[in-house]
């Protein structure tokens, strides 16, 4: 019920109209072309769930709705991960009974606008995660970054923007090269970066960087796959070079990190892809010649599990 509510608040504009200051219902009603009725039921509900606050009768937004979801005031806005929450991804959970009764993983299917909607939801919650990253992960010691299989540039983008000494070499899918090579000259880092095409799963990028970036990989390859790019991130590492792995880990703590849990429904249910359990993927990384250090849980976001090659 919460989860809808929010999708409709943000469609409708709810938190950009606070984004001068508090309101009362009839005068969000107003400003969002809402009958008063709903404003009231919507702004009460964002108050319950923390992201408005309500005083006389007047809501105002809290921190964190300021700074995600007040549109162009935001300081990353994510109505598009949202509308994609809403719009994609509410809609295939109503046949999550049948994947948890027999496994069978969910299929999406969307017409061209539906995967334009998609793609922007995603790309913009790896933003958000790509914030994070940089907030709690330090690029100041590197020179020479390997990008390794991702879906987006922005991970790197924030090294860049912390690291004026960084390089960082871009190994994609090949159908990413050039909205990666777009996006990296649009950031005006097109001087530090290159970027090259090759099928993550059997890439063989080589060299010997001293940071390695894979970022959302592993929940999109099976384990034998997952093996065979960690050792392919291994062989283009320096000695002691730093692998940040970055997803969503299923792990074995006395209580489960909620959003991971979340996200392997989430992710089985779209599409067939997998959180793996943490554990699991320290055997891999072991395998390849990493030496799994420590994970960081990124707030909203998933974790980083740190490895040095050996």
């Amino acid at each position: 019920m919460g989860a809808k509510q929010l999708f409709a608040a943000s469609r409708v504009g709810l938190f950009s109209a606070l984004s001068d200051g508090p309101l009362d219902a009839a005068a969000l009603a107003a400003a969002t072309g809402v009958p008063e009725r709903q404003a009231r039921v919507l702004a009460d509900s964002m108050a319950a769930q923390g992201l408005l606050t309500r005083e006389a009768g007047r809501y105002a937004l809290t921190p964190d709705a300021a700074a995600y979801l007040t549109g162009d005031r935001a300081e990353l806005d994510l109505a598009p991960f949202l509308a994609f929450l809403g719009a994609t991804s509410y809609p295939q959970w109503l046949g999550y009974d049948a994947t948890v009764d027999t496994d069978a993983p969910g299929v999406l299917e969307l017409d061209e606008a539906g995967w334009g909607a998609f793609l922007a939801g995603v790309m913009r919650y790896n933003e958000l995660h790509a914030a994070m990253l940089a907030r709690h992960f330090d690029f100041t010691p590197y020179r020479d970054a390997l990008d390794f299989g991702g879906l987006s540039p922005a991970f790197a983008v924030e090294g860049l923007k912390l690291n004026p000494a960084l390089r960082v070499r871009f190994v994609f899918d090949p159908q990413s090269v050039e909205p990666v090579r777009e996006a990296v000259e649009a950031a005006g880092f097109g001087d530090r970066t290159s970027v090259e095409g090759a099928d993550t799963a059997d890439a063989r990028p080589g060299g010997a960087h001293d940071l390695v970036l894979v970022n959302h990989v592993i929940h999109r390859f099976d384990a034998e796959q997952n093996r065979t790019i960690l050792r392919n991130a291994r062989a283009a590492a320096a000695e002691g070079a730093t692998l940040v792995l970055l997803d969503f880990f299923l792990d074995d703590d006395p209580q489960q990190r909620k959003i991971d849990a979340l996200h392997a429904g989430e992710y089985y249910n779209i599409d067939g892809t997998v959180v793996y359990q943490e554990s699991v993927v320290r055997d891999w990384l072991a395998d390849a010649g990493w030496r799994a250090e420590h994970t960081v849980a990124l707030p909203g976001s998933p974790r980083i599990l740190l490895a040095t090659a050996v």
